[in-house]
């Protein structure tokens, strides 16, 4: 987890340009760079590092002396590089897992190196024999990435929009900055003068589909056919391995641990893992939450029952509300579900940074979505709805969780790593009959929790443990975060605000108080720039007006199962 920064064809001075880029510098602790382009004076690469591999050769840009002009700045992990280096034969300069997209992009071209890429990446490669710039990002963008680019040609790409929002630029009083599409990739010209063009934009991956990177993994050989116990042991063999290829790193793991399905599961694999890696310490496990919260006493359970070194956080309803204002501006979004789930998230980062020398957090984010875990699933008309809107959430991660889990933990200088969204695993559970993966007898992700049922790799309770949404987990059923918020926010936004809401806030105009509340922190930290949220996160299927899963009449409370 790094920072990366760029600009092509800055008209103003770049001395003063890269002190936007100081504003993602939480994202690498351990060091930064600003590189100017040989030849093109308004060009320049910024870097913050977070040294995860290669301690000596792993800042950044990437210059190979086999490839002197291409220059790589990059933010992720490619899991399968040693893989590729082997099977093509490339001779490495560094130890670095990125330095595989140059050997690759010199062999043969983008198209081939990002489908080539297992992992999750935002990079910018610069090629200054053939004048390109390439841009792309992973599938679900698990790695953030933004861009601004002008009608002159001047182009500026963050991992983080606050890096951007402050740039000068001659043409453009207001430079427009907006995330770049997970699962894509852009070309662009570059002109003597260091201006680009955009050439095009491709989508390179389906979620759906088997990616490319696939025939050259060792992943032991799947069943074929949809026979149920084939497909619990396929599931089983491909979520093993997306663990165990995310051990990936030189420094210590530790993993989040809510006491929920997917968090536990993540766990579980994780310490038998690590055990078999031969690791040499003790895996951390950390849960937050208030007194008496559901998630502190299953997280307990599941700690017990692995053996993990467990880190309980606890925090009551007023440094929760304190940190809304921090967490609004590391998220760079208002959406209402978003917010309420990323304080606990936010905290206990602060935590594990404070505390700890754990840097590289696993974590389930991306379980719900893929497997059709939130609680409306139950209401889905047909398995094929079910089926449509689970890859609709997937291609919406980038705005919601998977946004989430990046900004709390890279605003404390960790980084998170998300086996659920691992692309073989993903792929064919994607691929699946839709019927295999809607809710049953009453409860959600069925069929992951029988392909995991006979494992013993968590207590039972805790397998069948039906859905918390992790915010509404945090606090008791009595008193939930959700109803602490509202009582605060009563006291903040009054009616006549609301009254007038549609004409202050005209686009995704808050329906609520907390909504207001939200919104108006935004727009304190980043006026104007609404438009990065498309639209609030809602469950489907009901007259939701809320996004809290304590609203909807299937919930069951910990104090009733």
């Amino acid at each position: 987890m790094c920072g990366i920064w760029a600009l092509f064809g800055s008209d103003d001075c770049l001395s003063v340009q890269c002190l936007s880029a100081m504003k993602i510098a939480h994202r690498g602790p351990d060091a930064f760079r600003f590189e100017n382009v040989n030849g093109y004076t308004n060009c320049c690469f910024g870097f913050h590092r977070l040294a995860v591999v290669d301690q000596l050769f792993g800042m950044q840009p990437i210059r190979l002396k086999k490839y002197p002009y291409l220059w790589l700045c990059y933010n992720g992990e490619i899991y399968n590089h040693k893989k590729m280096q082997q099977h093509f034969e490339f001779e490495y300069q560094t130890k670095v897992d990125g330095e595989i997209i140059l050997h690759l992009y010199d062999k043969g071209g983008i198209e081939q190196t990002i489908c080539m890429l297992d992992g999750v990446f935002a990079f910018i490669l610069l090629d200054t024999a053939n004048k390109k710039v390439f841009l792309g990002r992973d599938t679900y963008g698990v790695r953030p990435l933004f861009k601004a680019m002008t009608e002159d040609g001047f182009l500026a790409v963050c991992s983080e929009a606050k890096g951007l929002v402050t740039l000068k630029h001659s043409m453009t009083p207001f430079l427009k900055v907006e995330p770049f599409l997970p699962g894509h990739y852009e070309v662009l010209d570059l002109k003597p003068n260091g201006k680009v063009a955009s050439v095009e934009m491709v989508k390179y991956h389906h979620c759906r589909d088997e990616p490319l990177h696939a025939l050259y993994d060792n992943v032991e050989k799947l069943f074929p056919g949809f026979e149920i116990e084939t497909v619990k042991n396929n599931l089983r063999i491909l979520f093993n391995n997306a663990v165990k290829k995310r051990l990936m790193t030189d420094r210590r793991i530790a993993c989040l641990l809510s006491g929920g399905l997917d968090s536990s599961l993540v766990a579980a694999t994780l310490l038998k893992q690590l055990k078999e890696a031969q690791v040499q310490y003790t895996l951390q496990t950390f849960a937050i939450g208030m007194e008496d919260s559901p998630d502190l006493l299953a997280a307990r359970k599941v700690a017990n029952h692995i053996g993990s070194e467990h880190h309980e956080v606890l925090f009551n309803s007023e440094e929760g509300i304190q940190a809304l204002d921090e967490v609004i501006f590391s998220l760079e979004t208002y959406d209402i579900t978003t917010v309420r789930a990323s304080v606990g998230m936010y905290l206990i980062s602060k935590y594990i940074r404070k505390n700890t020398d754990s840097v590289v957090i696993f974590s389930g984010e991306g379980s719900d979505e893929l497997t059709q875990g939130y609680i409306y699933f139950h209401k889905a008309p047909s398995p094929e709805k079910a089926e449509e809107e689970s890859e609709r959430l997937l291609k919406e991660l980038y705005l919601f969780d998977v946004l989430r889990a990046d900004r709390t933990t890279a605003a404390h200088g960790l980084e998170l790593r998300v086996p659920f969204l691992d692309h073989r695993f993903s792929s064919y559970y994607l691929s699946l009959p839709p019927e295999m993966r809607i809710p049953k007898n009453g409860i959600e992700k069925h069929l992951l929790r029988e392909a995991f049922e006979d494992s013993n790799l968590i207590p039972k309770e805790i397998l069948w443990r039906p859905k918390e949404a992790f915010s509404d987990g945090i606090t008791s059923v009595k008193n939930s975060w959700f109803k602490i918020l509202q009582e605060y926010v009563e006291h903040q936004v009054d009616d006549t605000m609301m009254a007038n809401a549609a004409q202050k806030y005209p686009f995704n105009t808050p329906k609520t108080k907390e909504g207001y509340y939200y919104r108006q922190i935004f727009e304190r930290h980043y006026p104007g720039r609404a438009d990065w949220l498309t639209h609030y996160w809602m469950p489907k299927w009901i007259n939701a007006t809320d996004p809290s899963a304590r609203t909807l009449t299937h919930y069951k409370s910990s104090a009733k199962a």
